[in-house]
């Protein structure tokens, strides 16, 4: 019994431990005061009404008329006040767990009188020429430069006080873990140039996070708040809405004159919500806007339901210019009424309501909070900025600087329980383990999982198709453990219906870290399907299914040598180069006929050249590399092959080239409409091995059931396998995905309208022997719709052909697969 004693003390000595261990155990006692604000005449709750403190504690009730304000000392006076109602002081004589209600009678009060032509509706006519004068007022569209820095804290921590139920000594140690730090806790300091031809730039100077001894990158990408209300869309933690001067504000919200204020400058104070019930357009709150410009003076925004939110906006008067520009914005994430939350570094470390923490939890008062402070302002300076550079950089110093760098330009003090932050949520995080399921998750989604130096491949392990049956492999690369300069590679697999081990070795030299460029070679001994094509610059996609691999059987086996450069010109441009030189052998019957002869086998030797042209993404620089943080549309793809006759014995000349452009729109509601248009040319003594097909994925089978299978991204799932091959080829791809519908909190289904089209030809059709195929010299046409995540990331896809490929009997014209997609 003793030994169970100290093993149990040697736990509770674990913060760690004992926070997980004991939290359901928790009370957290109330310090502030709660109630609700409502219209004596129509007992109805009144937004945005201000409450204020003897001792000058100022608080705003919601949007449904509740307030929760704070207090040191009782008994205190609370002081209710709206606009067109009488003013009412209460005195709370001591604390209760029941809300207060606060009822305030109407009075006739006029407002000043307001400049516009129509005075029909005050509020409506106020923002509407806030509307057309947005551009003025605007910072980023009435300024030719600014430049400024700012200093962002940013934490999730308990909102009161915790309280245990017992007294015991090992409780008393859990409360001052809980009350005395944060759970997470990252601050920042940034330098923000901005120009009207290079657009807006972030240098962040400083960073340090709890928990972390190098910043995750992944967290400075996320836009927890947006710095301007004059945009189209408003955003909260990657959640776009549609914001309250945005073209569209007078259709999504109602809006109406609360009171007016005189200092520092006259602004009317506006009250605006949501005119329907839609998730998109669902903020309220009140902008304070000038009565001379229409500028916004500050805002005050709201967001109530899955999670309660309150950002707020302070704008600072620049006389020079008589522009408002902002100073100050601030954000609090709570926990709402539904199972939303938001988390950091895959939920390790997160806000919000789930089902069984309201099981176990008699309260859930972790939030989040964030605050920006700008200073050392300029205006309309002489700056150079690099065009195309990225959107956000990091310093190489930002992670080691000193205590006295941080006091410089701190614009608020670091409290004892943020400073006790980085020493407990250190050993949280190392106690956990938590850099470790970050990278593992990080890595994941790449499609590696790391161990120790080395990341193992997951597409590897086990695959099936037509020509090998199950083919069992391991693979993959070492990673910056092993060596931040030089990286070794290779994988080897085996099929068991050809009966034949494949593999290959390789590696790369950095030899630019700015850059990123990378000096490759590999030799690779393995099959490849014939006609297929890939671009060099594609980024990798990993997917726990392959869809068209389990039904390809036409490959042609290759033995090859490449070495290539990968270069990023810049942050929006990424190039490789590669020259390789292959022994071709086939695994059917194919024969290419080229000047007499009548090639099986061959060597064919290229040289290649890749592009990618990302104008509008947003790129993240570190230490580490660069990483797209934002993808913007469109993005061009564009890739130069030549075939070298002569060279290593290779036997053919030729040229080809393919472009390749993709533009999505993303639609506040959450409908996305993409755009996929691919064109391929081929020049020259071209084998079908090096041709094109337009990606078939139909099984040469005969009933629709016997032909299920997965659907793919980009496929073409009416067209069968080895139908079509060209060498010139176009093809477009159109997809409509419609909001998701809830059935459910775990029943969100997706449906997507799509349409493919393809046109190509082929020249020397006879050149081409042992194999019968057709051209595509006529429009293909395919339509159908995917129902997915039905269940799991599972759904269904339906498509028809139809058009100058229409075959006579109607179901080979169908198709009907499931489809998959992973959330990570």
């Amino acid at each position: 019994m003793y030994l169970q004693f100290l093993n149990f003390v040697s736990l509770m000595r674990n913060p760690l431990f004992c926070v997980f261990f004991c939290f359901p155990f928790i009370l957290l006692s109330q310090v502030s005061i709660s109630g609700v604000v409502i219209d004596a005449s129509t007992d109805k709750p009144l937004p945005f009404a201000t409450v204020k403190t003897s001792s000058s504690s100022y608080a705003l009730s919601s949007s449904e008329g509740e307030f929760t304000i704070r207090c040191n000392q009782q008994p205190i006076d609370l002081i209710f006040s709206y606009v067109g109602y009488k003013t009412k002081t209460l005195q709370i004589k001591e604390s209760s767990d029941k809300k207060i209600k606060v009822f305030l009678s109407p009075s006739e009060e006029k407002l000043p009188a307001v400049n516009l032509k129509t005075t029909q509706n005050i509020a409506s006519n106020i923002i509407k020429e806030a509307i057309k004068r947005k551009n003025d007022n605007n910072s980023n569209t009435s300024l030719t430069s600014y430049r400024y820095k700012s200093y962002h804290k940013f934490k999730i921590t308990e909102d009161n006080e915790a309280k245990l139920d017992t007294p015991d000594t090992t409780n008393v140690a859990i409360e001052r873990i809980i009350n005395e730090s944060h759970s997470f806790l990252s601050e920042k300091v940034s330098e923000h140039l901005f120009s009207k031809k290079t657009g807006k730039k972030e240098t962040v100077l400083a960073s340090r996070m709890t928990g972390f001894k190098k910043p995750v990158y992944d967290v400075l990408a996320i836009k927890i708040q947006s710095s301007s209300l004059y945009t189209e869309d408003y955003t909260i933690f990657n959640n776009k809405y549609v914001g309250p001067l945005s073209n569209r504000a007078l259709k999504n919200y109602y809006y109406k004159v609360l009171d007016t204020t005189q200092s520092p400058n006259p602004a009317f104070v506006i009250l605006f919500q949501p005119r329907k019930t839609k998730k998109y357009a669902s903020l309220e709150g009140v902008l304070y806007i000038d009565r001379e410009t229409l500028a916004i003076q500050k805002a005050i925004i709201e967001l109530r339901g899955e999670l309660d939110v309150m950002a707020m906006h302070d704008f600072k008067y620049m006389t020079n210019q008589k522009i408002w520009f902002p100073s100050r914005q601030e954000i609090s994430i709570r926990p709402g009424i539904g199972r939303q939350k938001v988390s950091l570094f895959g939920g390790q470390i997160s806000v919000g309501s789930l089902a069984k923490n309201q099981k176990t939890f008699t309260g859930n008062n972790n939030f989040l909070i964030s605050t920006t402070d700008v200073f050392d302002l300029q205006i309309n300076p002489a700056l150079k900025i690099k065009q195309g550079a990225a959107a956000i950089q990091i310093s190489p110093e930002a992670t080691t600087r000193s205590e006295k760098f941080w006091n410089q330009y701190r614009t608020s003090a670091m409290t004892e329980k943020d400073i006790n932050s980085f020493g407990v949520v250190d050993s949280i995080v190392k106690a956990q383990n938590i850099e470790r399921k970050i990278k593992v998750l990080q890595s994941f989604g790449l499609g590696y999982f790391p161990v120790g130096f080395f990341n193992f491949d997951l597409t590897y392990p086990i695959k099936y198709n037509n020509y090998e049956g199950v083919r069992i492999g391991v693979g993959g690369m070492t990673n910056t453990n092993f060596s931040r300069r030089l990286r070794l590679e290779g994988y080897l697999a085996y099929g068991f219906r050809d009966s034949r081990s494949k593999f290959g070795l390789g590696g790369g030299i950095l030899l630019r870290k700015k850059s990123n460029s990378w000096l490759n070679i590999n030799y690779t001994d393995d099959i490849s399907e014939v006609g297929s094509f890939q671009y060099l610059t594609d980024r990798r996609v990993y997917s726990l299914f392959e869809p068209r691999l389990v039904n390809i059987d036409f490959y042609y086996k290759h033995r090859t040598w490449r070495t290539g450069l990968q270069h990023q010109i810049f942050p929006k441009l990424l190039s490789e180069t590669e020259l390789s030189v292959s022994n071709i052998n086939q695994t059917s019957s194919y024969r290419f006929l080229n000047e007499g002869n009548a090639f099986s086998a061959y060597k064919i030797a290229e040289a290649t050249l890749a592009l990618r042209w990302s104008p509008f993404s947003k790129f993240l620089k570190t230490p580490k590399g660069i990483q797209e943080i934002q993808e913007g549309y469109p993005k061009v793809t564009a890739q130069y092959t030549r075939g070298l006759k002569g060279i290593f014995d290779s036997n053919f000349n030729y040229n080809k080239l393919g472009i390749k452009a993709e533009y999505v729109i993303n639609r506040i509601n959450l409908s996305k409409t993409s755009l996929l248009f691919e064109a391929d040319l081929a020049i020259g003594d071209v084998p079908l091995t090096h041709l094109y097909h337009a990606y078939p994925n139909a099984p040469t089978k005969e009933t629709v059931l016997q032909r299920f299978s997965v659907a793919g991204r980009r496929t073409f799932e009416t067209m069968f396998f080895g139908e079509f091959f060209s060498d010139k080829l176009a093809t477009l791809q159109i997809k409509h995905a419609i909001p998701p519908v809830q059935i459910a909190h775990w029943l969100k289904p997706e449906l997507v309208f799509i349409s493919r089209y393809a046109v190509g030809d082929i020249e020397n059709v006879e050149n081409h022997q042992g194999v019968t195929f057709n051209s595509l010299q006529q429009l293909y046409q395919e339509s159908g719709i995917e129902i997915n995540k039905l269940f799991a990331g599972f759904g269904l896809s339906f498509a028809y052909r139809y058009g100058a490929y229409h075959l006579s009997t109607f179901a080979d014209n169908l198709s009907f697969k499931f489809t998959f997609y992973l959330k990570l």
